[in-house]
């Protein structure tokens, strides 16, 4: 099992339609095949330790690398990211197995 998990900061100056736009695009990455697939923005969790300063979460469930590999050149990830890096200023990721 491979955990790729996405996190995203969108650019300050975004309009709502823009925010918008962005938030349905990162909903169409669930149609890709991985074991699961959950989206989110920061909980309300407060404690020093949690890290709520992203905008989004994209957090996918992969059977092995294969797929996560499958994922990576899947035409609709890179649609993906072609059509909407413009929108963040920063995205982190964290793979774990």
């Amino acid at each position: 099992m491979l955990v790729h998990a996405v996190y995203f900061w969108l650019r300050p100056d975004l309009t709502d339609d823009e925010r918008a736009r962005f938030a349905s695009n990162l909903q169409g990455l669930a149609a890709i095949p991985a074991q699961g697939c959950y989206i989110g923005t920061p909980a309300s969790t407060d404690r020093p330790v949690i890290d709520r300063t992203y905008t989004w979460a994209l957090v996918l469930l992969f059977k092995d690398m294969a797929e996560h590999d499958g994922y990576q050149v899947h035409p609709t990830h890179q649609a993906f990211v072609a059509e909407n890096k413009q929108y963040w200023s920063r995205v982190q990721i964290y793979d774990s197995e």
